[in-house]
C-alpha cells in the first residue's frame, strides 16, 4: 500500500486573529493570532453477444443468491483488450498486467497473495508479507434478509452533558440518537478516561471522539488536540466532519498530510488552531522541523490503529507518544485487536476503558463470492462483462499497484465506461477530483488501491470488485466495507484464478 501524503487546511471560514511579523502576502479572508507575535490585516452498448459468468461457489450447501451464464473461454491472450466495436478487426494490445497466480487452484485452497511494486512512505515502512488466504472467506451468499434488531442507545445526544452550542450544531445536523460506539464512549471521554475503542468501519467512530474533544476545547480554548490516522482521505474526512460540529465556533484544525507543497501548511501552523489532523509521517516530518511541539497538546487520538501498525507507521507513533506529556488524555480506535494492538494500548494508554461493538468480521449486509477466471479467459473482457449489468450502478474496483489501476482505468474508459481513480501517484488534487466524480454519481467505477479501502465514507456504493486479490484478510474486510453500509444491501466479487 502507497501511503502518500498531503494537506488540506483546516481554518474555517469564521475570523480568528493572527501573529506574523508582516502583512501576509496570501489572502485567507480571517484574522486569527499566531505564535509569533504580529498581526495582518455511463452508458456502454456492446454488439457483442450478451456474456455470462458464473460465481464460484461454495458447494451445495450454499445457495446462490444470483448466478450469469458462461461465455465460451476467449482465446485471446490475457493482455490483448477487445475493442468495444465488433466491426473492427484491429486489436490493441496493453502492456501484461501480472496475475496474482500462475494457475486456479482447485476451491478451498489457499493463496499467498503479494502486494508487488507497492510502496509505503517513499521506502521509509516496512512492507507487509501476504497471508495465505482460503477463498472461502471470499464466499459468504447469507445475507440477513429479516429486520434487525434496533439497538436502544442509553443516551441521547441532548442528555450529554456538552456544550450547548454544540450540542445545538449536532441537532442540526439531524442527530439525534448516537450509533452503539458513540453511545457508549462518549461520555467516558467526557469524564477524561483513556479509552479503547473496536469497531467495525462505518460505525461512526469520528462522531464518538471529535464531539467529546470538542466540547474539552470550549471549555479550555488553550487545549490543543493531536489527531493520527493512516492515509490522507481519512483525515481529510475526520476534520471535514470536525468543520461541521465547530460551526461558529471559533475553534480551528490544521491537516498535516502530504501531496501538497509543505509550505501552506507550515504557513497555517503559525496561526491559532486546537487540533491538528494528520498523518504520522508528515507530522513528524513537521515536528522535526520544530514547527510542531507535542508538549503543548495533551489530548491524541490514534485513528485506525491497526492500519497504521500495517504501514509500518509502529516508530513514529511511539516517536510521537513519547514527546507528549505523561498525563495526556489518549484515544484509540480500531476495527482489529491483535496481540501487537494490544501490546501498543498496554504502552500509550493508562487503566483504558475498553469499548468494543464489533459484531463480526465482514458486515452482514454484503453478498460475497468469487469469480473464477479460466485458463484462456481474458480478465478484463470478464470484468466488462460484469460491469455492463444495470445492477452494477456504483462499484468500487480495487487493484494492488498503482500502474495496474492507473492501466485499468483507462481500459474501461477506452469501452466506455466511465471511470476515474485513486492511487499514491496522483496529487492532492487530482485524487479528490476523482473521488468527488464518482460520489457525485458523475462517474460509474471507481479504481483504486487499499489506500481508498479505510475511512472514507461514500454511500450507495452497490458492488466492490477485488480485482486483484488483497494482501491481507483484514484488507479484504475494509475493501468490501466499502458497500453494504448504513443498512443497505452490497455485493463483493472477488477474481481468482
Amino acid at each position: 500500500m502507497e501511503h502518500k501524503k498531503t494537506f488540506s487546511r483546516g481554518a474555517s471560514s469564521s475570523a480568528r486573529p493572527r501573529t506574523g511579523g508582516a502583512s501576509s502576502p496570501r489572502s485567507y479572508g480571517s484574522s486569527r493570532p499566531r505564535t509569533d507575535g504580529a498581526s495582518s490585516s455511463r452508458s456502454y452498448s456492446s454488439s457483442r453477444p450478451a456474456s455470462s459468468r458464473t460465481y464460484g461457489s461454495r458447494p451445495a450447501s450454499s445457495s446462490s443468491a444470483r448466478s450469469y451464464s458462461a461465455r465460451p473461454a476467449s482465446t485471446s491472450s490475457s493482455s490483448a483488450v477487445r475493442p468495444a466495436s465488433t466491426a473492427s478487426t484491429t486489436t490493441r494490445v496493453y502492456p501484461a498486467k501480472p496475475r496474482p497466480f500462475s494457475a486456479r487452484p482447485p476451491l478451498g485452497r489457499s493463496f499467498s497473495a503479494s502486494r508487488g511494486g507497492s510502496s509505503r512512505g517513499g521506502g521509509k515502512r516496512g512492507a507487509r508479507k501476504g497471508q495465505h488466504i482460503d477463498i472461502n472467506k471470499f464466499i459468504n451468499k447469507t445475507v440477513i434478509t429479516e429486520e434487525a434488531v434496533v439497538y436502544t442507545p442509553e443516551h441521547l445526544f441532548k442528555d450529554f452533558v456538552i456544550d450547548e452550542r454544540l450540542k445545538a450544531n449536532i441537532l442540526g445536523k439531524g442527530y439525534n440518537e448516537p450509533t452503539p460506539i458513540q453511545d457508549r464512549v462518549i461520555a467516558h471521554i467526557l469524564h477524561g478516561h483513556d479509552v479503547v475503542g473496536i469497531a467495525n468501519t462505518g460505525t461512526g467512530k469520528t462522531a464518538a471522539f471529535l464531539i467529546p474533544l470538542i466540547d474539552k476545547v470550549l471549555k479550555n480554548p488553550k487545549e490543543k488536540v493531536i489527531v493520527l490516522a493512516p492515509t490522507r482521505e481519512l483525515a481529510q474526512q475526520i476534520e471535514m466532519e470536525l468543520k461541521g460540529f465547530v460551526k461558529g465556533f471559533k475553534i480551528f484544525s490544521v491537516c498535516c498530510v502530504g501531496g501538497a507543497p509543505i509550505g501552506r501548511q507550515i504557513s497555517d501552523l503559525r496561526y491559532q488552531h486546537n487540533f491538528i489532523i494528520g498523518t504520522p509521517g508528515r507530522v513528524k516530518d513537521l515536528i522535526e522541523r520544530k514547527l510542531i511541539n507535542l508538549a503543548d497538546f495533551k489530548s491524541a487520538v490514534l485513528d485506525e490503529a491497526d492500519r497504521m501498525l500495517d504501514m509500518g507507521f509502529i516508530h513514529d507513533m511511539r516517536y510521537m507518544m513519547d514527546l507528549m506529556p505523561k498525563d495526556r488524555h489518549t484515544l484509540f480506535f480500531s476495527a482489529t485487536l491483535s496481540p501487537e494492538i494490544a501490546a501498543l494500548i498496554k504502552d500509550f494508554l493508562k487503566e483504558p476503558v475498553m469499548v468494543s461493538v464489533k459484531t463480526q468480521d465482514t458486515s452482514k449486509n454484503v453478498e460475497q463470492d468469487v469469480v473464477k477466471i479460466k485458463a484462456g479467459e481474458d480478465k478484463l473482457e470478464v470484468l466488462h462483462d460484469l460491469l455492463i449489468d444495470p445492477e452494477f450502478k456504483k462499484v468500487i474496483i480495487f487493484g494492488r499497484t498503482k500502474h495496474g489501476v492507473e492501466k485499468l482505468a483507462v481500459a474501461l474508459n477506452k469501452k466506455g465506461f466511465k471511470a476515474q481513480s485513486i492511487h499514491g501517484d496522483k496529487n492532492q488534487g487530482q485524487r479528490q477530483r476523482a473521488l468527488d466524480t464518482f460520489k457525485k454519481g458523475l462517474a460509474q467505477i471507481l479504481v483504486a488501491t487499499d489506500v481508498a479501502a479505510r475511512g472514507l465514507d461514500i454511500s450507495g456504493v452497490s458492488h466492490v470488485i477485488n480485482y486483484d486479490i488483497p494482501e491481507t484478510y483484514d484488507d479484504y474486510v475494509h475493501r468490501i466495507g466499502r458497500t453494504g453500509r448504513a443498512g443497505q444491501k452490497g455485493k463483493a466479487l472477488t477474481f481468482i484464478g
